[in-house]
Parts: structure tokens; C-alpha cells; sequence
């Protein structure tokens, strides 16, 4: 009998116990993060019981909403910079910083056969709009100035380029036909290895500075469960799978 209560009372302490482990992290994210981190959210949570909130945006923009109080607790940021940044602002805990992902940046147009394998389009200047994100707030936008100063075209397409808010609205411009081609993020128009529609030009990575992307728990998050088991998440074989089929590299 003794036997039979001691059982039921650990029973009852660990059926307690588990739900009081499981915690939730506001997680803001790189824009052109989404697709992957939705994938590995739904994974994290499954795995660990652990919740994970996604706000996505601009890391320029995150960056200003934080410095005003913004409630995150973890940043995926899209580039290297602005996690050390805030580390050394004491915006973010120290050590936590890591590369998550390093991005590659496509020139994508919706029209198949547009777009040619050496993006030799961009010289021959034959469309109305270049769509590309806000180079001081994202880093894919920095890139594809970057990209456009190395051919010598910033002059040139100066007139032609349209900016949008981060790359997900620069998606958007090009995916509507708003603009006939878009620097944007490989992730955003891979799909199962390959570029899913239209037509593209892999930048090469010696066109422009690496595109390194880190990730950092806030100073909000210092001591979050979920925030911890995120970041250790990030790192496992499981989200590194998740975060290459997207065509990152990992370190």
C-alpha cells in the first residue's frame, strides 16, 4: 500500500512538473528568416514544449523597437553586426552570440527566362524597376548596393530602383509584377533545392561582403528557459537540416 502512494505521489510530481518546465520566448526575426524559422519553430515546440512567438521585420527596424523597449527576448538577426552591437550596448547578453545562417542573395525576376545565369539583364537596363530592401536597414539590401557598385550600374539603375521596407515587401514587389526583377534572399524563392518559378542569378559571394547571420539573446531573455533552449535548438541537427534546405550555409 505504502508502495502504491509513493508511486502516485511521484507520478503527480513529475504530471506537475512538466508543464512548469515549458516556457514561451518572443522571438524577433530577420525577414528573410521566415520560412525556415516558422518550420522550426513548429519543431522546437513539438520537441521541447517550449512556445515561440515570431515577429518578423527588418533587423534595422528591430533594432530601434528594442532600443525603445520592444519585449523580445531572442533576435535572428540578418546580419553580424547589429547583435554585436547590442552586445556591446548591453542591449544583449554576453557570450550568447552565434552564426545561425549565412544568407545568399539572388537576382529574381517572376518571368521565367528573364533573368540570365550571369545577371547580364542588369547591364542591358531593358525594365522599368529594380526592387531592392532598404540598404541601412537590411543587410540583403546593403548587399545588392554593394553588388551594383562592384558592375558599376548604381548610376545607371539609379532612376530604376525601388526600395522596400525589408526584403519580404522587396519579395512582394517583384512577385506581383510591381517591378520586373528584385535583389532578393535565396530562401525566399527556393523550394525543394531548387528556384521554385520565374528566372535568377545566384550572386556570387565575392560580389559583396558576407551576408552572416546571427543570432543573440536579449537582455529581456537573460534567464528565459525558452529563450536558452532556442538558441540551443538553432544549433541541432534538426534546424541545421531545416536551415540548409532553405539554401543557407552553416558553420
Amino acid at each position: 500500500m505504502k508502495h502504491r502512494i509513493a508511486k502516485l505521489l511521484l507520478a503527480l510530481a513529475l504530471a506537475s512538473a512538466g508543464p512548469a518546465l515549458a516556457d514561451e520566448v518572443q522571438v524577433a526575426v530577420a525577414a528573410n528568416f521566415t520560412a525556415p524559422m516558422k518550420a522550426i519553430a513548429a519543431e522546437f515546440e513539438k520537441d521541447t514544449g517550449h512556445k515561440a512567438q515570431l515577429a518578423f521585420g527588418s533587423t534595422g527596424k528591430f533594432y530601434a523597437q528594442i532600443k525603445n523597449g520592444a519585449p523580445f527576448q531572442v533576435l535572428l538577426a540578418a546580419d553580424d553586426e547589429t547583435p554585436a552591437k547590442m552586445e556591446k550596448e548591453g542591449m544583449a547578453v554576453a557570450g550568447s552570440r552565434f552564426t545561425y545562417a549565412i544568407g545568399t542573395l539572388v537576382l529574381w525576376s517572376a518571368k521565367p527566362g528573364f533573368v540570365d545565369d550571369k545577371g547580364a539583364v542588369l547591364a542591358k537596363g531593358e525594365f522599368a524597376h529594380l526592387a531592392l530592401a532598404t540598404p541601412k536597414l537590411a543587410p540583403y539590401g546593403a548587399a545588392a548596393m554593394e553588388t551594383l557598385t562592384k558592375m558599376g550600374l548604381v548610376d545607371k539603375l539609379q532612376a530604376k530602383i525601388v526600395q522596400g521596407e525589408n526584403i519580404g515587401q522587396t519579395y512582394q514587389f517583384a512577385a506581383t509584377g510591381n517591378a520586373e526583377l528584385a535583389f532578393v534572399a535565396l530562401s525566399q524563392v527556393i523550394k525543394d533545392g531548387k528556384i521554385g518559378a520565374g528566372s535568377a542569378w545566384i550572386v556570387p559571394q565575392s560580389m559583396h561582403a558576407p551576408i552572416r547571420q546571427d543570432a543573440v539573446i536579449l537582455a529581456s531573455g537573460k534567464g528565459n528557459a525558452a529563450a536558452e533552449a532556442l538558441m540551443k535548438y538553432l544549433r541541432s541537427a534538426k534546424a541545421t537540416a531545416v536551415i540548409k534546405s532553405y539554401g543557407y550555409a552553416v558553420e
